[in-house]
């Protein structure tokens, strides 16, 4: 079977290729209105009933994907290990993907490296010194990842990799593990680029979509943005991203795009300071004109808004479950959701 035609949620290559080849042309997966669903621990949120109820009220709002993003810890000496995947197929894996499948709703998995308590300060630091190390982490790292897919079985995509550009460089060894993937599971691939490094990526004719973490700046100013400022932020974003996904052949999914609640927000979306002057105003405007940017855009097949939580979220950010920020979603996406029973 092709690869087009296992590509039941995605549309993974050229509009016009897929138009012509693929039966999934008429599936409504096909274009992405995900939402990333967190945990405060490990994962264990992502068996609960408080998920079955986050995946209603995202249903609810009109998305049609919902992302979970397992965790192992990365040494300074690149070992990655998890205790979370011993034995069967933990509640925390399968019972998401049947809840969101019963609820109409397709899953991805996006696999995150733990660095806190290492020398990295985040993922794209994470690199090695002497060639056993880089040996240990491609070896355990695939491992892992393997062990993740296998024990969610049914999950309707798989991102490979999230921010780890600084191992670009070997090629073989992602290509290796990218083969073991499909090996593995008949969901379609990506890799989850940090938004500065996605043309570096060596291997993405492997791969099925182009994954971006789209925190790119829109303005350089402090002050409040106009919505015509921040769309004049992505007209600059969208030209070059236009050029490479045709170089490729390939669609781009947004793998992560989220706002924090933050003066900030337009000029350093990564950010995790929350406040300042008029902090939900620019949260809200940010928004409001990267989802009507998703809607028109034909090189992007969709993005997982970053992100929304099982039960209690006290003291998080980037919070979609905010009102304003709920509201953005449901006028953007509501005339997708399902209509409440009479």
């Amino acid at each position: 079977m092709s690869k087009l035609s296992l590509a039941l949620g995605w549309i993974l290559v050229g509009a016009a290729s897929v138009a012509a080849q693929t039966p999934a042309a008429g599936d409504p997966h096909r274009e992405v209105r995900g939402v990333t669903i967190s945990c405060q621990t490990w994962g264990w949120e992502w068996g609960s009933d408080a998920m079955v109820e986050a995946l209603r009220e995202v249903r609810a709002l009109g998305a049609n994907w919902v992302l979970i993003h397992p965790y192992a810890r990365i040494g300074n000496d690149g070992s990655v290990t998890s205790r979370h995947l011993e034995g069967e197929a933990p509640k925390w894996l399968t019972r998401p993907i049947e809840e969101a499948h019963r609820l109409g709703l397709k899953v991805a998995l996006k696999p995150h490296l733990a660095y806190w308590g290492s020398k990295f300060s985040w993922r794209g630091e994470i690199a090695f010194e002497d060639e056993a190390a880089w040996a240990r982490f491609f070896g355990s790292y695939r491992a892992w990842l393997e062990r993740v897919v296998e024990q969610s079985a049914g999950a309707d995509a798989v991102v490979v990799g999230t921010e780890l550009d600084r191992t670009l460089g070997h090629e073989a060894e992602w290509r290796s593990l990218i083969r073991a993937v499909r090996a593995r599971t008949k969901a379609p691939l990506t890799y989850a680029a940090n938004w500065t490094d996605y043309t570096k990526v060596p291997f993405w004719d492997a791969l099925d979509v182009i994954g971006v973490q789209a925190y790119f700046p829109l303005v350089k100013h402090p002050r409040l943005p106009s919505p015509d400022e921040l769309a004049q932020g992505w007209a600059k974003v969208l030209e070059p991203l236009r050029r490479f996904a045709k170089q490729q052949g390939k669609r781009v999914l947004f793998t992560e795009l989220g706002y924090n609640d933050s003066a900030s927000a337009a000029r350093e979306p990564w950010g995790y300071q929350q406040g300042g002057p008029q902090a939900d105003e620019t949260q809200r405007r940010c928004y409001e004109v990267a989802l009507r940017t998703l809607a028109r855009e034909e090189v992007l097949c969709g993005a997982f808004l970053w992100k929304w939580f099982p039960g209690s979220a006290r003291g998080e950010d980037f919070l979609l479950s905010r009102p304003p920020v709920r509201e953005e979603i449901r006028l953007a996406w509501g005339a997708h959701a399902p209509q409440a029973p009479k």
